[in-house]
């Protein structure tokens, strides 16, 4: 038995904001009824702002629960704030879901991004036009999972938003390799490709950041090395990319000195902040 949170078993009990809108400003679709779940979305929008949410879910109570505190979670909020939030934030307003039920909270964010992709500030543009103009055949659009008509994008978004890592996480948020488990392989390589591609975000770093970023590594990583050979080393100055320390101890007198500088001290600080620092000793 699957342990839920008291909020998911309030929404499953009372679920809030049930139904239709007749003269929705944008629809979203996700799941399958075959598949066992799906959910519809419909948004009322007015100036910008999404005033009114229903929904009509088919499945399970972590489906109708996390369909119901989303409706909760945009009603009030811009079409931009409503943009960025993810499965992630719907699971975690229910206070958490079972690993095997985060696909739940992914349906949710799908129907949510299928009605914001149709949504125009004109009216809403239903999903059939759409596909006549967009190519069904991009490699984001591609099938990984024919069994429950899980797209690479799907997984892609998972992953990103999630962290996933392995398939059977795949296929706890979103179905994908639940059934035949014939498209795992294909999954996997979706994981693989994803994390081959990706970069690491490089955050630029303040002048008052960096410095005190090269006091912490000579406190903590590079002076600790000198003291167990009896010396010692002391930041004096920072000057654009140039650090002037000075040594003390065993190190001030010792005629290896230069290399201590250049091979341990230098080498350390360029290994965390980047190849154009150079360390220069003062007396």
């Amino acid at each position: 038995m699957w342990d839920y949170s008291e909020k998911v078993m309030d929404h499953y009990r009372n679920p809030r904001n049930v139904g239709s809108i007749e003269d929705a400003d944008a629809v979203g679709l996700a799941g399958s009824l075959t598949c066992g779940d799906q959910l519809k979305i419909y948004l009322k929008i007015k100036d910008n702002i999404v005033t009114d949410a229903k929904f009509q879910t088919f499945g399970c109570g972590s489906a109708v629960a996390s369909s119901s505190i989303l409706t909760e979670m945009i009603i009030g909020k811009t079409v931009d704030e409503v943009r960025k939030i993810t499965n992630k934030d719907i699971a975690d307003e229910l206070g958490g879901l079972p690993p095997e039920k985060m696909h739940c909270s992914v349906m949710g964010y799908e129907a949510l991004e299928d009605a914001l992709k149709n949504y125009k500030k004109d009216g809403y543009v239903d999903l059939d036009e759409l596909n006549n103009v967009n190519n069904p055949q991009s490699d984001e659009n591609k099938i990984i999972c024919t069994c429950f008509q899980v797209t690479k994008k799907v997984i892609i978004d998972a992953i990103k938003n999630n962290n996933l890592k392995t398939v059977d996480e795949i296929t706890n948020y979103t179905k994908a390799g639940g059934a035949c488990g014939r498209c795992r392989g294909d999954i996997q390589k979706v994981i693989d490709e994803y994390y081959q591609n990706i970069k690491p975000e490089v955050k630029e770093l303040t002048p008052t950041q960096w410095i005190l970023k090269v006091n912490n590594i000579i406190e903590t990583q590079i002076s600790p090395e000198l003291v167990k050979d009896g010396g010692d080393i002391e930041l004096v100055d920072i000057k654009d990319k140039k650090v002037y320390v000075k040594l003390h101890g065993m190190c001030s007198g010792c005629k290896n000195s230069t290399m201590t500088l250049k091979l341990f001290v230098e080498t350390t600080l360029k290994n965390a902040l980047g190849d154009d620092i150079e360390v220069i000793e003062v007396n």
